[in-house]
């Protein structure tokens, strides 16, 4: 998969100023990231240390405050305290922060009214990319996802499962280094959500992928690293193996396991 080079989407005259693309740079870090509502404690003092082109799995029960989080890292909310970069740039300079990052909301961002082809022309348009080299890539995933002949109809006419490989191509079209996945496998027959995995795969071996998903099947499988969230809180973070040996008494824990037992455990501890 081709990348685009950071000396691309950032103009001659602001070179120096570009981020260091070297490994030792995270692809994601916070320190102390929280966001209240009011009373409410969406997210308590995360602190995040993602390395590059790895694939991060991000899981918590329903409102623990992953979307939050990623909506945080994406720029579409500010934090109430704490910092967040990716690459190396804060989350606060939204304009550099969404030329590095592609974003698949639980529900894809589309407009209703174009076409899918349309849809994945504006997104590309959006980056310094040829237009030869966006017809490339988007002729090669609506091939891969089976969407090449629907492309000319309108996304309101589209399926839920539809709708969702246009917002998957769409979050990595222009080859961010960093792609936050909502949900991506959600809506999908079995034969698109393997060709999701299979790209996830594919994808992070250039760049990083912060993975957020309910089914954990597909963490385990996928997943160099994975965080658990509740209450707005990090509870437990590491490889899927770790985790899942750290976790046995006597018997072979499941990645379901560990999670069952790593967010009971905080509950309990929270009510002491």
């Amino acid at each position: 998969m081709n990348k685009i080079s950071s000396k691309s989407k950032i103009k001659n005259e602001n070179e120096k100023e570009a981020p260091d693309n070297s490994k030792s740079v995270k692809a994601i870090q916070s320190f102390g990231l929280t966001k209240h509502y009011g009373e409410v404690k969406a997210v308590e003092n995360l602190d995040l240390e993602i390395p590059q082109d790895i694939v991060y799995g991000f899981l918590g029960p329903n409102g623990s405050g992953k979307t939050t989080t990623m909506r945080i890292l994406t720029t579409l909310i500010r934090p109430t305290s704490g910092t967040a970069e990716i690459m190396g740039i804060d989350v606060s300079d939204r304009g550099k922060v969404i030329e590095r990052i592609g974003y698949l909301p639980e529900k894809p961002a589309l407009f209703e009214e174009l076409t899918g082809l349309e849809q994945l022309r504006y997104i590309s348009s959006l980056q310094e990319i040829s237009q030869e080299e966006a017809n490339e890539r988007i002729t090669k995933y609506l091939d891969r996802f089976d969407m090449a002949e629907d492309a000319g109809r309108r996304i309101k006419t589209y399926s839920k499962g539809m709708k969702q490989k246009i917002g998957v191509i769409q979050a990595v079209l222009t080859s961010p280094d960093v792609v936050f996945l909502d949900e991506p496998t959600s809506g999908l027959d079995p034969r698109s959500a393997r060709t999701v995995k299979d790209l996830i795969i594919e994808f992070s071996k250039e760049s990083t992928v912060f993975l957020s998903t309910h089914i954990l099947s597909v963490v385990d499988e996928l997943a160099d690293e994975v965080g658990v969230l509740k209450d707005g809180e990090l509870v437990t973070e590491g490889s899927p193996g770790a985790l899942k040996k750290r976790a046995e008494k006597g018997k072979e824990k499941t990645l379901e396991d560990v999670f069952l037992e790593v967010t009971a455990d905080h509950r309990e501890e929270q009510k002491q």
